[in-house]
This record gives structure tokens, sequence and C-alpha cells, in this order.
């Protein structure tokens, strides 16, 4: 997994270089060893590595530049075909090939990140699927292990939301859950991650945040939620847990089981607020 995360951080120059290089040395060792034996193959390793990587113009370039180097390499060795018009078929019957390899390589590739993208997001809010999240808070608790920094977890639950599916109708409810990502997502950073945990559910992570910082955060964001709440008449409230762990909790499902027991305060007095709670300060 590492490698691959270095493979996909690389930038289109440093594969730009690579697939130069590498085609060059196919075309050296094409040259050597001459047209009785067939190396054609290993000319898909840089097509297909920039064409993934790097996208599809850089993989149609390396295609064009393979069939270039392999004509060169066969015209250089001393192969020769009873018509000079050889050389340009199988020349051009090679660039289509190479290119058509290149194509389907970056297509499937499009497609595949898509589909990352899709599971990472939830579908009817735009928030951080759960999945994804608990992958974003694992990474977050290995950070605040290594160096020793505070972050703080809220549990954000909607009250009152199954009235307003009941009464108003399933697209209303979506409208309200949309409303309340795109209420969040205003007032956080961008290293802040929002997701969607359930049905009225969601939760919020703020690396490199204190109890004090915390709380001027979530204060501002409880109140953006009731305004926009009361603007579209829509009768919900918040009930949200806060816990600022200076101490990282085990796993995240500690982490999101103390941060739901801290809300579940407020349920029990009344719902609409906040309580927050400090774990190992």
């Amino acid at each position: 997994m590492d490698l691959l995360a270095f493979l996909e951080g690389r930038g289109k120059l440093f594969w730009g270089v690579v697939g130069i290089v590498f085609i060059f040395l196919l075309g050296v060792v094409d040259y050597v060893t001459g047209f009785e034996i067939n190396i054609s193959f290993f000319y898909l390793i840089p097509i297909g590595l920039l064409s993934w990587y790097a996208g599809r113009q850089l993989g149609l370039f390396a295609a064009a530049a393979s069939s270039i180097t392999w004509f060169m390499a066969d015209y250089t060795s001393g192969l020769l075909y009873s018509h000079p018009a050889i050389y340009v078929w199988n020349a051009s019957f090679r660039l289509v090939f190479f290119g058509v390899v290149s194509w389907l390589i970056s297509v499937v590739h499009d497609v595949n990140k898509e589909n990352q993208e899709l599971v990472r997001v939830d579908f009817v809010t735009g928030a951080v699927s759960v999945r994804y999240f608990y992958e974003l808070a694992k990474i977050e608790i290995k950070r605040a292990e290594r160096y020793k920094r505070p972050f703080t977890f809220a549990y954000i639950d909607l009250d009152n939301f199954k009235s307003i599916n009941d009464r108003l109708g399933h697209s209303i409810g979506d409208r309200v859950l949309r409303a309340v990502t795109e209420s969040i997502q205003s007032q956080i950073r961008p290293t802040d991650s929002l997701g969607r945990l359930g049905g009225d559910e969601f939760a919020l992570l703020l690396p490199e945040t204190d109890e004090a910082h915390a709380k001027n955060v979530i204060q501002r964001i409880h109140s953006s939620l009731v305004n926009e709440m009361l603007k579209n008449s829509w009768m919900v409230t918040f009930s949200v847990g806060v816990v600022t762990f200076c101490e990282p909790p085990a796993s995240v499902d500690e982490m999101v089981k103390l941060a739901d027991s801290t809300m579940y305060k407020v349920k029990t007095h009344g719902k609409n607020g906040v309580s927050y709670h400090v774990h190992g300060c």
C-alpha cells in the first residue's frame, strides 16, 4: 500500500522522465538483441504506467514513442521486408495497438477513481461516508499518538428528525440533511472532516483542536444549524456531544462511543444543546 501511495503521489514530470528512460532502454535492448527476439510485450509496461499514473495524454505519448522506438530498432537492426511499405504498415499497426491499450487503461483508471469517490461520499448529503470517515479517524488517532497533539470529535444528532419524514416526506428529510451538511461544511476548515454515521447522525473530526478552540467552533456550528432550521420552518434541533482527546482513544469505536454517551447527556436534559468532555488531559 505504501508503494502504491508513493506511485500515486508522483507528478507528471516524474512519470514523463521515467517513461522516456524506460522506452529508450527498451529500444537499446531491442536493437542489441536483433529482430529475431521479440520484446514487444515489455513496451506495454511504460505505456501502462504512464496511462494509469500520469493520465491519458502522457499514456498516448508513451504509445507513440514506443511505436517509433520499435520501428527504429527494427529498421537499424538489418531486418529487410519485401516492400518498404511494410515498415510503415507494421509501425502504424503497433501505434494503433499501443494507443488502444493506453486508452483502455486510462478509462479503467478514471472509472476506478470515480468509484472510489462514490464510496467516500454519502450519496444523499455529500458528507463523507461512514466507511471513509472511519479511515480518516484511524489516521488521525495514529497521528495524535505520534505527535502528541490534541484533537476533537463531535457527535451530532438531529432532534425530532423522524417527525420531518413522517409529516413532510422523505424528500424534505433529505433536504434537511443536505442543509445540515452544507451549514457545517461552511463553518469548518479543509483539514476537518464531516461524516454521516447514520440516518440523522453526523460526526465531525477536528484535528489539532483543543477544548477552548473546540467550544468556539462547535458553538458557532450549533447556532448556524439552529438558524438554518428556523429559516426553513423545520422543527429540528441538535444535540451534540463533543470530546477533546489529549490522549488518543484505543480505537475509532471507543471514540464514537464516548462522544455518543456525551451527546446523550444533552438528550436527557431537554435536547438542543452541547455537552463537552475532555479525555486524558
